[in-house]
């Protein structure tokens, strides 16, 4: 169940990486490891202890990754336990070889965190014909999460971490009437949209979890302002404005890893939370529980996007 107010349990304490308890024995799967936040959020969950699986694209890329994680541990003089695993969300085909890879080498698995996203890209449409952002920051991770979701449920202390953004509050709505954007297009709205739908999805999947009774909780993050490959696509007509306010505004990947790692770790965390920071505006600063906007609170909304989604996907939910 969705709750509007939430109470940080540690409001009084700036929470840091120092905080996240020994990870050892754990399995976690972080989708777009390779760069940026989800880069960071690997690497310190393998630093303390958790197999980590990077779950990549591009596997090149995701074996540059691997290889940092490996010589930043080796200058910690730690030992690290990670691997590569071929995943492209923007096709449903590549999702189901993915999970049937993960669900066959691991028989539970603790944590996905659903991070991966393209952010403001020109009209294009993934392999199955969905928006491009709908279908890789929604679409492909709700298929994913159905898929690898029996994995996690027999599992205590399991958690699905969704990573969403500011944006689900700006020029988002969820366009059932024209969900693939066919008519119109806005890169802006279409990004907003699929953001919307990723904290409809944390909701409606955290309701199924506890009327379940199940062990995994559903949880969000969002990053604030964070200066990463991401916002390669940002129209042109913004640069300048970037280059002037990135340094008050945005933080880098590390700290902008901080809410989902705490959503991923902290003891305290409760099914339906969103974190972000909690500096002004959410920008940047510490993680803490935020409030998301009144619209992805909609129970109506929750349950419908979720309809389509099964629909869209051909992905049921065990629960």
């Amino acid at each position: 169940m969705a709750f509007h107010d939430h109470k940080d349990h540690k409001s009084d304490h700036k929470w840091a990486v120092a905080d996240i308890p020994d990870q050892t024995g754990r399995t976690v799967v972080v989708t777009g490891a390779n760069t940026g936040i989800g880069y960071y959020t690997a690497a310190e969950l393998a630093f303390r202890g958790a197999h980590v699986v990077l779950a990549v694209r591009n596997l090149e890329k995701g074996n540059a990754a691997l290889a940092r994680i490996v010589a930043a541990a080796g200058r910690k003089s730690i030992d690290v336990d990670v691997t590569l695993q071929e995943l492209d969300l923007g096709s449903l085909a590549s999702v189901r070889s993915a999970a049937d890879a993960l669900r066959g080498r691991y028989p539970r698995i603790d944590l996905l965190i659903n991070n991966a996203g393209v952010m403001w890209t020109p009209k294009g449409v993934t392999a199955d014909g969905f928006e491009l952002q709908f279908g890789t920051n929604h679409l492909g991770h709700f298929a994913l999460t159905g898929l690898l979701l029996d994995h996690l449920l027999p599992v205590r202390g399991s958690r699905v971490v969704t990573v969403s953004s500011l944006a689900h509050r700006m020029w988002a709505a969820i366009h059932f009437d024209d969900l693939q954007w066919e008519h119109s297009y806005s890169r802006v709205g279409a990004y907003g949209q699929s953001k919307l739908a990723n904290l409809l999805f944390t909701y409606e999947l955290q309701r199924r979890l506890a009327e379940a009774a199940a062990p995994t909780v559903a949880v969000a993050a969002h990053p604030g302002g964070s200066n990463t490959e991401l916002a390669r696509n940002l129209p042109r007509i913004f640069a300048p404005i970037k280059a002037v306010l990135a340094p008050v505004l945005f933080q880098g990947p590390e700290s902008g890893a901080w809410p989902t790692l705490r959503a991923a770790t902290d003891p305290a965390v409760e099914g339906a939370q969103y974190y972000g920071p909690d500096g002004l505006g959410e920008q940047r600063g510490h993680p803490k529980v935020v409030q998301s906007s009144d619209q992805s609170h909609d129970a109506d909304l929750q349950r419908r996007l979720w309809a389509v989604s099964e629909e869209l996907t051909g992905v049921e939910f065990p629960v």
